[in-house]
Parts: C-alpha cells; sequence; structure tokens
C-alpha cells in the first residue's frame, strides 16, 4: 500500500497542432516558463472538460480533443510534499487558430504557434518535451466516436408504464446535465440514441445546450436491436465524419463494440467510451465516468 499524503493537485491541458506540425504554447510570466496550455479542475469538473476551457481562457481558442497521452506527475516547488497530476490531450482548433491579435495579461503574456522542433528547444522543462513528443506520434486528425451508456433510470420493477418510456431518476438527470461539456469536449456535433426515453433524456440536456438535432433510432432499443441492424447502423454513421456520440442500452452495447472492432469494456450507467478512428481504424480509446 502506498504512503498515506495530501491528495495531488489535478490539473489538465491539451497539446494542439496547426498544419505544418507546428505546437501551441504559451508564456506564463510568473514563472517565466513556455508550456502547454493548462490548468486546475475546478471543483467536480472532468478532467477532459477542464482541458478545454484552460485552453479557451488561457489562448481565446476552442479546441476539439484527439487521443489522450500520458499524464504527467511531479513535486510542486512551493509546497513541500504535494504533488501535481496534469492529463494531457491532443487537439486541434476548430474555427479560427489566429493567435496575433491576442491580448497579454499577468497569467498569460504570449501565445504562439512554434514549430515543433523549435518548441523542442523553447519549453522550459523536460517532461512537456517527452509529451510533445508523444503527442507528435498521434498527432493526426482523428475522429471521435462516444459510445454511452444511459444514465441511472427507474428500476423496471418500480416503473408500472412501458419501458420504453421508463424515465430516468433525478439523479440520472443531474449526470446527463455534467456530461454536457464532457461531450462538447469532443465536438461532438452528431447525437444518434436509442428510441428510448432513459437514453433520450440522457442526451437531451446536451442537444439542447448545443442545438443538435437527436437522431432516435429504434434500432438501438432493447426492443428493436439486433446484431444485424445495429452493425448496420454503426456502420451508416462511419460513414459521415463528424464527431458522433452513440447512446444505447446495456444489452445493446455489445453489439455497438463489436461493429467498432472493441472488446466490450462493460461500461456503468452514464459512463462513457470514446474511440478515436483514423481512416476508419480505431487508434485510442478512453473511457470516462462522471465523479
Amino acid at each position: 500500500m502506498p504512503a498515506s499524503g495530501p491528495e495531488d493537485v489535478l490539473s489538465a491541458g491539451v497539446v494542439a497542432f496547426r498544419p505544418g506540425k507546428r505546437v501551441l504554447l504559451v508564456h506564463r510570466p510568473k514563472y517565466d516558463d513556455w508550456s502547454f496550455p493548462k490548468g486546475k479542475l475546478d471543483r467536480g469538473e472532468h478532467a477532459a472538460a477542464a482541458a478545454v476551457r484552460e485552453v479557451a481562457e488561457e489562448t481565446g481558442l476552442h479546441v476539439r480533443l484527439g487521443p489522450p497521452l500520458r499524464s504527467q506527475r511531479y513535486a510542486l516547488t512551493s509546497t513541500t510534499g504535494r504533488m501535481k497530476t496534469v492529463r494531457y490531450w491532443t487537439g486541434r482548433v476548430l474555427g479560427d487558430d489566429d493567435v496575433s491579435s491576442y491580448v497579454a495579461n499577468d497569467e498569460i503574456d504570449a501565445v504562439e504557434w512554434v514549430d515543433a522542433a523549435e518548441a523542442f528547444e523553447r519549453l522550459t522543462y523536460l517532461y512537456d518535451a517527452d509529451t510533445l513528443r508523444e503527442a507528435l506520434k498521434v498527432r493526426r486528425k482523428t475522429q471521435p466516436v462516444v459510445v454511452l451508456r444511459h444514465a441511472a433510470a427507474r428500476s423496471r420493477k418500480a416503473w408500472r408504464g412501458d419501458d420504453v418510456e421508463r424515465p430516468l431518476l433525478a439523479t440520472g438527470r443531474t449526470h446527463a446535465q455534467h456530461l454536457v461539456p464532457l461531450l462538447a469536449a469532443y465536438g461532438v456535433t452528431r447525437i444518434v440514441t436509442s428510441s428510448s426515453q432513459r437514453c433520450v433524456e440522457t442526451v437531451s440536456p446536451y442537444a439542447g445546450t448545443t442545438g443538435w438535432a437527436l437522431e432516435c433510432e429504434q434500432d438501438l432499443s432493447e426492443e428493436g436491436a439486433s446484431a444485424t441492424r445495429v452493425r448496420a447502423l454503426v456502420d451508416g454513421v462511419l460513414e459521415d465524419p463528424r464527431p458522433v456520440v452513440i447512446c444505447t442500452h446495456r444489452p445493446v452495447l455489445p453489439a455497438v463494440f463489436d461493429a467498432l472492432g472493441i472488446e466490450d469494456p462493460q461500461l456503468a450507467l452514464g459512463e462513457m467510451l470514446v474511440a478515436h478512428l483514423r481512416k476508419g481504424a480505431v487508434v485510442a480509446t478512453e473511457r470516462h465516468r462522471m465523479r
């Protein structure tokens, strides 16, 4: 058993790229260092959502997360015995990536796109150079496919109506709200869901916040699914390059993962797996469950 001690300070950041192997760096005048945009998690915030938020706050750019990278962990120089863990993702900017009009402030006084070769010279810390080496190996653009199990719903025994109309519990509805920034971190612009109420309610807050339409599919419901139908539906989804979330039920998930060529990870209620695809092949996966 590891020795007990103070919990790590948790942060998240993004190694963002633009064409030409140029990487986004920021300069902090307080420390006089060059690094990637990153920052501490807010209370109850998911690391992936925090990473995107921090990039926006520090650079004015909105990014979409790509494959995850290994976390950094190092001692804080200002607090004896305290460690810091930083989770990183690769990322790409959505929309305009021009930072020439960035206005310096006390926290970040310079934001630049730097050639990767130059970035190794510019970065202040060796662990950031290691992260950049890793990121360069997976920097190419990928398509995120999010597979989501619906949030906690009323039990079958307690529900007297049609099972397809069984709603979420209050905890499930809260969970659905918390999924909004997490799905947004991957730039999801297409929402495909089982037509059953508990799945629709799980992704409705995201649809309501973003304005993206809900595509309700009976073939993803427990009553209408079959291996053949699910595979045909997933194959059709993958023909569209947009980042997508597919929300369904525990009995249907094995067929979805089989269509993606992924071993079933046995997702918990409200848990999601993000598969990063390049040219139709899965190059990385990650699982997320709200705390």
